[in-house]
């Protein structure tokens, strides 16, 4: 558990876009959202959120830890695959509702939990007048099944 606070975000919109105080505006769940990229190449690696503890982790340790909202528990990522996301540089965006990380993925260089660099391996698209998904031939980068296999 994290002993950083964050201040409730300022009514002046002057001081929460234009001040130098961290005061992220969490969502009725207590969550912000975070986009994550490769510090390298930039590649969009995923989506997540952060809960206030979450964000304080993240900042104390430089690894990335984020809110899952399918477990309900906080992730420390890389806990169980070994792909720690190692922070490079955090950005919030200018109401503070939104947070950037730009990381380097230790490990295989993979984020997503299907073994796959980026979570976004699919593309949209419209046929027939139905959207479609298409694989754009990313393949894992380590067995999922093994690696998240649950003990018996």
């Amino acid at each position: 558990m994290s002993a950083l606070q964050f201040p409730k975000a300022p009514a002046d919109m002057k001081a929460l876009e234009e001040g130098t105080v961290l005061s992220p505006r969490f969502d009725a769940a207590g969550l912000v959202t975070v986009v994550v990229t490769d510090a390298g190449d930039r590649m969009l690696l995923m989506v997540a959120h952060m809960n206030a503890e979450a964000l304080a982790l993240t900042l104390e340790t430089g690894i990335a830890h984020y809110w899952s909202r399918s477990r309900n528990a906080l992730w420390k990522k890389g806990e169980t695959s070994g792909n720690f996301q190692r922070v490079v540089e955090m950005r919030t965006d200018c109401d503070q509702d939104a947070i950037w990380l730009t990381v380097k993925v230790l490990g295989h260089d993979a984020t997503c939990h299907t073994g796959r660099r980026s979570c976004f391996y699919r593309t949209v698209g419209l046929s027939d007048g139905k959207a479609t998904l298409a694989d754009d031939g990313s393949k894992p980068l380590f067995d999922a099944e093994q690696t998240y296999r649950k003990p018996v």
